[in-house]
Order: C-alpha cells, then sequence, then structure tokens
C-alpha cells in the first residue's frame, strides 16, 4: 500500500512537470489518467501491480 501510495504521488508529479514543461498536453494528459483508471479495472491491473512490486523489491535489494 505504501509503495502505490508513493508510485502515484511520484507519477503525479512526473505528469505535473511534464505539463508545466508543454511536454505533454492537458488532452494527451487527461487520455493517460483515463488509461490508467480502465487499465486497474481489466485483468490487466494483477500483472502490472506485480510487475511494479517485483522491480520495487529489486530495487530496494541494490
Amino acid at each position: 500500500m505504501a509503495v502505490t501510495v508513493s508510485l502515484v504521488a511520484l507519477f503525479g508529479l512526473v505528469l505535473f512537470f511534464l505539463l508545466r514543461s508543454n511536454s505533454l498536453g492537458y488532452g494527451s494528459a487527461f487520455v493517460a489518467v483515463m488509461f490508467g483508471f480502465y487499465l486497474a479495472s481489466t485483468g490487466a491491473s494483477g500483472p502490472v501491480t506485480e510487475l511494479t512490486a517485483a522491480v520495487v523489491d529489486a530495487l530496494g535489494k541494490i
């Protein structure tokens, strides 16, 4: 749970800075956020969560 909240904050900050630097438009940001919400409601959410947990675990061991 703590990792998920941290990743949401990290991705939120990255999105914020991409919007501020005009590297990403507001329409593209909206599509990216909506894709994330729809992806979370599919069967792909389990493997994505497991992959994220494995990457975070591997980074913790470095």
